[in-house]
């Protein structure tokens, strides 16, 4: 590995990086779809269980195992049979929660409840044509807030269990400030995840469920049909929940390029979406390292729609250097705080956020102090007691 170079950066403290590792060159080039020519110079120096890993980690295994699939010779035999294997246990896995998702979904509409597969399986067969191309993980629907108690009855049925069981009060509470229940069942643990929103609500990007619902579009998993959320949505949904992350998986930049490149996506309606939430900047951020470590063309009515943004360069130098160094944010950091609000264009959206993060209190202030119901706003000094706990240690 090159020697260590510093990153000029807004944080806490100087990140020290290292010029990109074989492995991390060879998984960019060959998610990004590189000729076999480039494929097999690039192989000559990878430690193959080493990439191995690393595509683990970035969920594109099946992707390498396809580019290496396409492309002769370029991984050596026995490493080939090992990620032959891995593809094949992966692709097992998504047909247990094709299964799985297909018994949820019919199950759910017999009792009128409406959900939308998103993420997983139903991204997997929207964006790639293939369920088989992305690491199966879990079960991912959105739902509406007002269905979350007849839900989990309903998939209580099923053998799901939440790993949450909230008084009355604090699952109102949760339903405006929190956004997801997950679920355990005994095929393994947070197997489901049912989510009313997007981001937890302190975020202050306060996308409309109901407008996502509207807007969806049909198609097939495994052979059943079901509704997700219309390209355009999903470009907004999985650029903010790739920026909760800081892009820290290179399968969120892979399912945004292939979005990227839908001939008939509505640039101009994205923009005007994302200038209401107050995301234009995350959607830069976005496109900028989707070009950057995926070679991917931004397209020319995304430049025209959004615009430039000299701190969306900033921001996406600084991050590309964390993803490439694999480092990771503590998400409950002075760091991490202060580059949720550098991601915001708008003064306003950055003081929500600040606003919100310091007087929303949820389940760790619940376990932490048990209040009566006549209390329950008094929760919100919990939550400032151990927010300035928690920073006060950083």
């Amino acid at each position: 590995m090159s020697a260590p170079v510093s990153v000029a950066s807004r944080q806490d403290t100087p990140v020290l990086i290292s010029s990109p590792d074989p492995e991390w060159t060879f998984l960019c080039a060959a998610v990004s779809g590189e000729n076999s020519d480039r494929l097999r110079m690039l192989a000559a120096r990878v430690r193959w269980r080493v990439l191995f890993d690393l595509a683990e980690r970035h969920g594109v295994q099946p992707l390498i195992y396809q580019a290496a699939s396409q492309s002769k010779e370029v991984i050596p035999a026995p490493e080939m049979r090992i990620l032959a294997q891995l593809y094949q246990t992966n692709l097992h896995r998504a047909m247990l929660l094709a299964r799985a998702l297909i018994h949820l979904v019919d199950h759910l509409a017999s009792k009128a409840l409406e959900v939308l597969p998103h993420k997983g399986l139903a991204l997997a067969e929207a964006l790639y044509g293939d369920m088989a191309l992305r690491q199966g993980g879990d079960i991912d629907l959105l739902i509406h807030a007002r269905d979350l108690a007849p839900i989990q009855d309903a998939v209580r049925e099923l053998g799901y269990v939440p790993q949450c069981n909230l008084s009355a009060a604090e699952q109102r509470a949760f339903l405006k400030s929190g956004y997801e229940c997950v679920f355990d069942a005994q095929a393994g643990q947070n197997l489901l995840e049912v989510q009313w929103a997007i981001l937890p609500g302190f975020y202050a990007i306060d996308v409309k469920q109901e407008d996502l619902f509207r807007r969806a579009v049909s198609i097939s998993v495994a052979g059943q049909v079901m509704k997700t959320p219309s390209p355009e949505d999903l470009f907004l949904v999985l650029s903010v929940h790739a920026a909760k992350h800081v892009w820290g998986r290179l399968i969120w930049l892979c399912d945004l390029a292939r979005i990227m490149v839908l001939p008939q996506l509505d640039w101009a309606w994205i923009s005007d979406e994302a200038r209401k939430l107050g995301i234009v900047r995350i959607l830069r951020v976005s496109l900028l390292l989707t070009r950057r470590l995926l070679h991917v063309d931004i397209p020319a009515a995304a430049d025209l729609n959004l615009g430039t943004d000299p701190e969306a360069d900033s921001l996406a130098n600084e991050i590309e250097a964390h993803i490439t160094a694999a480092t990771e944010f503590n998400v409950e950091s002075i760091a991490y705080f202060r580059l949720m609000m550098r991601l915001r264009e708008k003064r306003r959206d950055r003081m929500r956020f600040l606003g919100r993060l310091m007087l929303t209190p949820g389940p760790g202030e619940w376990a932490a102090l048990q209040l009566p119901d006549a209390l329950f706003p008094l929760y919100r000094l919990v939550r400032l007691w151990r927010l300035a706990g928690k920073l006060a240690g950083r």
